[in-house]
């Protein structure tokens, strides 16, 4: 745990995110820094990953404690008793969904409210502040994710999950917006910028209409999102890299019949670190086994069951998100991995990587065009692009903007903070 001492009377920033919650806060002098969050067995961070874990511990006789962590101690919780514990996740969802009010944990009804409401709790005990004595200023997507979202209720939702974790002084904006705020400062003239926001697991296209003399609100004019982001791009990695080496090309035979390829789903779980840990479950262990015996590769089956049961998902996250680094500042980087019988040490160019990410960067294109047909606009139109987020790092995900609007145009900053922090300036 750390604390910040004293914060009454502290505004802060919140970019309470699917994958990834920030949050940021503004100094005596009205200078932002970020929370770094501490947990056991890891490094301090500026993002704490959106994830609670709920378990019951025994006390009195007859009586249990409910117990909640969150972020990286969320997995290690769920990982010591997975059949006792339950892992939330993608919580931000569902928040403009109808259809999801409630569900049943740990013996007890729960609304998607009081279980955001304890991820929150937790999170400002992490950091040693009390909410009932902060101004935050949260932020929300222009439209929430899911099938035909009400984004009323999304940010209803939103808000009373922040009174019920105590908060007593909460402002709401929209994170394109604020992502956008802080660059748009520097402007000395009205201007019409694309922002361009991406998650872990989504991307969102903004384009906004920012006046220098009134920048406490800015007019959105288009938008448009894809369900894709940094997660993606660590798959398509693990599906060119290491999946093979587990067994994804194998066939199994069932009763002696023609062969069959092993199941897609376990390989699709592999490129999401969390995901990966929901397999460690004896029935998806026997069912590997299962097929493993009829195998074309039964080594590689058993290796992959190796890597569910020893918990590899984190070490494969920084294996393949070093090197999805690494390629974005060379040519070629090396992807090394080693875990009992599986030996990685493959370079990988960036023109491989381009290649494999390809659909990906069409869908952002895609998106990034309905987003100018939304708002009646041509590329020409617009003054500034800003990107934010940790693919924006990505080369090929730049040129993209450099190639439809002009390498001049393109701006970046603060690209893991920059919402939080214009969330904690935006209304100071």
């Amino acid at each position: 745990m750390s604390s910040i001492g004293s914060n009454r009377g502290v505004r802060l920033g919140i970019d309470f995110g699917t994958t990834n919650t920030v949050v940021v806060l503004l100094d005596a002098q009205g200078r932002p820094y970020p929370a770094r969050f501490s947990f056991p067995h890891y490094p301090p961070a500026e993002t704490c990953r959106t994830l609670l874990c709920l378990w019951r511990e025994e006390g009195a006789p007859g009586r249990s404690a409910l117990h909640e962590a969150i972020g990286a101690a969320a997995i290690d919780a769920y990982l010591e008793d997975p059949a006792d514990s339950r892992l939330i996740m993608s919580m931000k969802s569902y928040l403009a969904q109808a259809s999801f009010r409630q569900t049943r944990l740990m013996g007890q009804v729960m609304t998607l409210e009081m279980l955001i409401a304890s991820f929150l709790t937790c999170l400002m005990r992490t950091l040693g502040i009390d909410p009932a004595d902060v101004t935050a200023t949260v932020g929300r997507p222009v439209h929430f994710a899911g099938e035909r979202p009400d984004d009323a209720l999304g940010e209803e939702r939103l808000r009373d999950s922040f009174r019920a974790a105590g908060f007593r002084h909460v402002d709401v904006a929209l994170e394109p917006e604020a992502a956008g705020w802080h660059f748009a400062r520097r402007l000395d003239a009205p201007a019409t910028v694309l922002v361009g926001d991406f998650g872990g697991g989504t991307s969102d296209f903004s384009i906004l209409r920012f006046d220098p003399a009134n920048l406490r609100h800015a007019t959105p004019l288009g938008y448009a999102g894809v369900g894709i982001a940094g997660d993606q791009f660590d798959y398509r990695i693990i599906d060119n890299v290491i999946a093979p080496e587990l067994g994804r090309h194998s066939t199994y035979r069932v009763m002696g019949g023609q062969p069959l390829p092993v199941p897609a789903e376990w390989y699709a779980s592999l490129g999401r670190w969390h995901r990966l840990a929901l397999m460690r479950t004896p029935q998806t262990l026997r069912d590997i086994a299962d097929v493993a015996c009829t195998a074309s590769e039964p080594d590689r089956l058993h290796a992959l069951m190796n890597i569910i049961d020893d918990q590899q998902g984190q070490a494969l996250y920084r294996a393949v998100g070093a090197v999805k680094r690494d390629l974005s500042t060379a040519d070629r980087a090396v992807l090394r991995y080693d875990h009992r019988d599986v030996h990685i040490n493959r370079e990988i160019t960036r023109a491989e990587f381009e290649g494999w990410i390809a659909p990906d960067l069409k869908q952002f294109d895609d998106a990034v065009g309905l987003a100018l047909e939304r708002a009646q606009l041509p590329a020409t139109a617009i003054d500034r692009v800003f990107l934010t987020g940790g693919t924006s790092f990505v080369p090929a995900v730049r040129d993209l903007f450099n190639r439809r609007f002009g390498a001049e145009r393109v701006d970046t900053g603060n690209e893991f903070v920059s919402v939080a922090e214009g969330l904690a300036l935006i209304n100071a």
